[in-house]
């Protein structure tokens, strides 16, 4: 694997941690917090929590998930991920299979990124300025990745959420150019056609079951 490719995957590795870096007294800010600030105290949150536990710098999954469900998931629309990777034949999904989309979904994610967190040491971030009117609800924070090697463009898609927990929430990432739900998207597209969403379902669960093999 080249040094680009592991950057690459770096990149999207300290972004899935860096949606969800707060601890929990700090999701209290989301709501009021501007999402360049957010994305910004996120991202520097993360970068020292996974300097200082080498059991995630190592890949342990089960210290990885844990990180995940606890801190990311909070900060993450990932119901509307997954509909946007899955495509039209969400709507016609049943709330089971949605279930075991979103789960199958999450543990790819985790799964195929897990190895390049071993790459994450001397980063810092970088936030552009934000072009955004102040009744936006939906928004693009444009950030870069420095350190070792030429700079990573990292983009956070995100969406302003009203109710309980509001607050500006991702369902997006774009690494170097290329947005994460739109290259699952093309993939899960393939498998829908020939197999429809169970066969999906079925793809991802092996997919999953081959990555924890090849990390065992």
């Amino acid at each position: 694997m080249n040094r680009r490719t592991l950057g690459r995957m770096a990149a999207v590795v300290l972004a899935l941690a860096a949606i969800g870096g707060a601890s929990l007294p700090s999701l209290a800010l989301a709501a009021d917090e501007a999402p360049d600030a957010m994305v910004k105290r996120l991202s520097e949150e993360t970068l020292g929590a996974i300097k200082a536990d080498k059991s995630i710098k190592s890949g342990d999954l089960d210290r990885i998930m844990a990180l995940v469900d606890t801190k990311i998931m909070p900060n993450v629309d990932f119901q509307r991920m997954t509909a946007a990777a899955v495509g039209p034949a969400w709507r016609q999904a049943t709330p089971e299979q949605k279930k075991r989309l979103q789960d199958e979904f999450k543990t790819l994610l985790v799964r195929t990124y897990s190895g390049a967190l071993s790459q994450v040491d001397d980063q810092t971030i970088s936030i552009k300025p934000l072009r955004a009117a102040p009744d936006d609800k939906e928004l693009v924070v444009r950030t870069e990745i420095r350190g070792r090697g030429d700079p990573i463009q990292l983009d956070y898609r995100l969406e302003k959420t009203p109710g309980e927990g509001a607050g500006w929430k991702i369902y997006n990432l774009n690494v170097l150019g290329v947005w994460l739900v739109e290259t699952y998207r093309s993939q899960f597209a393939q498998e829908i056609s020939s197999k429809g969403v169970d066969g999906l379902i079925s793809a991802l669960a092996e997919r999953n079951k081959n990555n924890a093999g090849r990390k065992g």
